[in-house]
């Protein structure tokens, strides 16, 4: 039967029956809401993008991450487990990756998502923050909270700085272990100086030359201990290159944040207040998260 005859399908296909016009309805109707639901599904993240709140006890990751929930400053108590929120960007800051799209498009929404994750800050509790840095796949900054006013006293500073020291070292080894060339994603850092409302409190440029001297001394006593400990075993040079354990830079010199972007890190301080008499002020914090999502 030729294509052009009276029964064949194409001229039935055309022909105003009730059957072909039933079967045109459904398929304007059902291929675009098919078509919907498997566009939506492939492009929505299985994950959201995850932050981690680092930092010494007393510094105020999870008054900041309450704030995140809330809208509103509470006090809190030490955290002594991770604890994990899904927030929203605020209103007013727009995600990096949806500058270009409508306040009313679903995707906006989805790109202010994200997860905050708190974590310890006690010395012998940090290993749940260690942990999250061996296989970082969702995290897309990590948020290292610092007392400005801690980091005035010299006890305060060492431990801080033992703590950031600690924390750049782990990404920086995640990078030079990469097994590609391209190297790994890249996991910027945030070193937010709270606290500022205070009097004593350090403004944010201080806490950043106070931190890098801190690191400094960290850096070199760590190396002092690494070459004393290969001596002992008869092996000093061998000892030192296994150990792998100066932060940025090799040789002698001070330590400044810049090198760490060498090493696919970039480190940024910005200051803020989550608890104060005249309320929060944490907006230059929220503008450095929108410019990762």
């Amino acid at each position: 039967m030729a294509w052009h005859d009276e029964d064949s399908w194409l001229t039935a296909a055309f022909a105003p029956k009730l059957s072909t016009i039933a079967i045109t309805l459904l398929l304007v109707m059902l291929l675009p809401i098919a078509l919907h639901q498997f566009i939506y599904r492939v492009q929505t993240p299985t994950a959201l993008p995850t932050f981690l709140l680092i930092g010494p006890s007393g510094s105020g990751k999870t008054a900041f991450l309450t704030l995140a929930e809330r809208r509103a400053a509470a006090q809190t108590h030490t955290s002594t487990a991770p604890l994990s929120i899904e927030a929203l960007l605020p209103d007013g800051y727009v995600p990096n990756s949806a500058h270009y799209r409508s306040p009313g498009d679903p995707a906006y929404e989805r790109a202010r998502r994200l997860l905050l994750l708190d974590t310890p800050g006690h010395g012998k509790l940090r290993h749940f923050a260690t942990a999250q840095l061996v296989n970082p796949t969702h995290v897309r900054g990590i948020i290292f909270v610092v007392d400005a006013a801690s980091v005035a006293d010299e006890a305060g500073l060492d431990e801080t700085a033992e703590y950031l020291h600690d924390m750049l070292l782990a990404l920086q080894k995640r990078y030079t272990g990469a097994k590609t060339s391209k190297g790994p994603k890249e996991i910027p850092v945030l070193i937010a100086a709270n606290k500022l409302d205070l009097f004593t409190a350090l403004p944010p440029h201080l806490v950043k030359i106070s931190l890098e001297k801190a690191i400094s001394e960290v850096r070199k006593s760590r190396a002092k201990g690494v070459k004393d400990s290969g001596v002992a075993m008869g092996g000093e040079e061998d000892a030192v290159d296994e150990e792998n354990e100066w932060l940025g830079e090799g040789g002698e010199g001070a330590f400044e944040f810049r090198q760490m972007e060498e090493v696919g890190t970039s480190v940024a301080v910005q200051g803020g207040n989550v608890l104060g008499g005249e309320g929060s002020d944490v907006k230059s914090w929220w503008e450095w998260v929108a410019e990762q999502l």
